[in-house]
């Protein structure tokens, strides 16, 4: 499976990330960077950047790197924690395989600024299918 296929399929047909502004900037196996240039709906009430747009940003790479094998992967659980906040600028989310077996794949996620300051980190496990993602990339 080539890996410019599956990025582009990412950025295509990922609607809910493509409409946040998300875009897949690298990917390799096992590894996926996402970023997004926060916009003024990004943000909350307080004016920093909202845990929502944050959790998309790292889910969207966490799919992309637990994909990335070219074996259907699904998240099957997920958690985040927030450090700091931000109100303009690039986030950068980068995800990394830590640990992966036939059916289960685990990744760590940093989300931060474009300066390297840490503003999140997320972790996800996913499930392998038997299916691979060959049939998607043809949609």
């Amino acid at each position: 499976m080539e890996m410019l296929a599956i990025q582009r399929f990412f950025n295509s047909h990922d609607a809910f990330a493509r409409h946040n502004g998300m875009a897949l900037t690298e990917l390799r196996k096992g590894f996926a960077r996402a970023e997004m240039e926060l916009q003024p709906y990004h943000l909350n009430g307080a004016q920093t950047v909202h845990g929502g747009a944050l959790y998309t940003l790292a889910d969207f790479a966490f799919a992309a790197a637990s994909n990335a094998s070219g074996q259907l992967a699904l998240s099957i659980n997920s958690s985040i924690s927030f450090f700091k906040g931000a109100q303009t600028g690039t986030l950068i989310a980068e995800a990394c395989e830590l640990s992966t077996s036939e059916k289960l794949a685990s990744y760590k996620v940093s989300i931060s600024t474009a300066s390297g300051e840490l503003l999140a980190t997320f972790q996800g496990m996913a499930y392998r299918k038997s299916a691979t993602l060959d049939s998607m990339l043809k949609v």
